[in-house]
């Protein structure tokens, strides 16, 4: 692009934030749509009476260079997690020895996962070029300018609205969604056929809060460690998050089921899946006590199994462009790469 264009971009996750924050700084315009309530995708924070919950992404690590200056633009905003991960063996809650190996930094954003992505998008909200609650529904040949696209859109009420005059569309959303958004369209097919090798697996979550441990005497209930990997069948990773900074004190845990027991019981309905989560988190932990607050989330699309294989898919003739943490891995930092870099491309 050498003139400054209006981009759209569906998803208001860390990708599709990423390249429109990139698109702005090359001089561009750009409007940002998403069909949930709040920015974040899956770095979600879910709130409660009792705090907080990283219900997605629960936390990130910084390798790549551009991801390390980008954070350096919220300074303070980022503190690492001491999470003393360890590995859990049995639904027993047996340990492993050794634990896990010591590994790369794992960061935080305060108060909670999405106040990265809401404050790297504040000067497009501020602008009033973030579209919330807006779930696109098709993408198309602008009436009026055939060169240029219009998306349609469904609103929380069943409204539905156009938005035309769009240069180019990105598409920040899991692979599924963007291939039916490029199949509905000519132009986007070839594009929507180079994703079909993506294989992304679903997460049920479980949330779950103790405000009775917050006494004197008593800081936390059941075990030392704050943060698990565990081989019982149907959890994958359980974390503390009244352990993580700036998350206040209540105990409060976060429960992610594993891919394949997540696949098995992926339309199975919601009290069902958290009654035999909290049996397995029990068996794990040894927290017997009622918690006084549950939930559950379903995400249909929480961890690349297979990627795509390159950071990003860009057809510069057609306007259309892909970008994704699916697109390259499952990491927060994969998701700002992918995004950054079909920026840069677009540039």
């Amino acid at each position: 692009m050498t003139t400054s264009q209006h981009i759209a971009i569906v998803g208001a996750g860390m990708a599709g934030i990423a390249c429109a924050r990139t698109l702005v700084q090359a001089g561009h315009r750009v409007t940002v749509f998403d069909k949930s309530q709040g920015l974040g995708g899956r770095m979600s924070t879910r709130s409660s009476d009792f705090g907080t919950f990283d219900h997605g992404a629960q936390y990130f690590t910084v390798r790549d260079a551009r991801f390390e200056l980008a954070l350096q633009t919220t300074p303070g905003l980022c503190r690492p997690w001491s999470a003393n991960t360890v590995r859990v063996l049995d639904s027993h809650g047996r340990v492993a020895a050794a634990g896990l190996p010591a590994r790369e930094s794992h960061w935080v954003p305060t108060p909670g996962m999405n106040a990265l992505v809401s404050a790297w998008a504040k000067p497009l909200t501020v602008a009033g070029s973030v579209e919330l609650q807006a779930k696109v529904t098709a993408i198309e040949p602008d009436a009026l300018h055939k060169n240029q696209w219009q998306l349609r859109t469904t609103g929380a009420d069943d409204s539905s609205h156009v938005y035309s005059g769009f240069d180019a569309v990105v598409l920040a959303i899991p692979h599924p969604q963007a291939q039916a958004l490029l199949s509905s369209t000519p132009k986007g097919v070839a594009l929507a056929k180079k994703t079909a090798k993506v294989s992304v697996a679903p997460c049920w979550t479980l949330m779950l809060a103790y405000p009775q441990a917050v006494q004197p005497g008593l800081t936390t209930l059941g075990p030392q460690w704050n943060a698990a990997r565990s081989t019982h069948h149907r959890i994958a990773w359980l974390a503390r998050e009244s352990s993580k900074p700036g998350r206040g004190r209540v105990e409060r845990w976060t429960v992610q089921a594993s891919a394949a027991w997540s696949q098995e019981h992926l339309l199975d309905d919601a009290p069902r899946v958290q009654a035999k989560l909290i049996k397995a988190f029990s068996e794990i932990t040894g927290i017997r006590a009622e918690p006084a607050h549950v939930d559950v989330h379903r995400w249909m699309y929480a961890k690349t199994e297979k990627a795509l294989g390159q950071s990003h898919l860009w057809d510069a003739k057609a306007g259309l462009g892909v970008c994704g943490d699916w697109c390259i891995g499952h990491r927060v930092e994969d998701a700002f790469v992918s995004g950054l870099e079909l920026a840069l491309s677009m540039a």
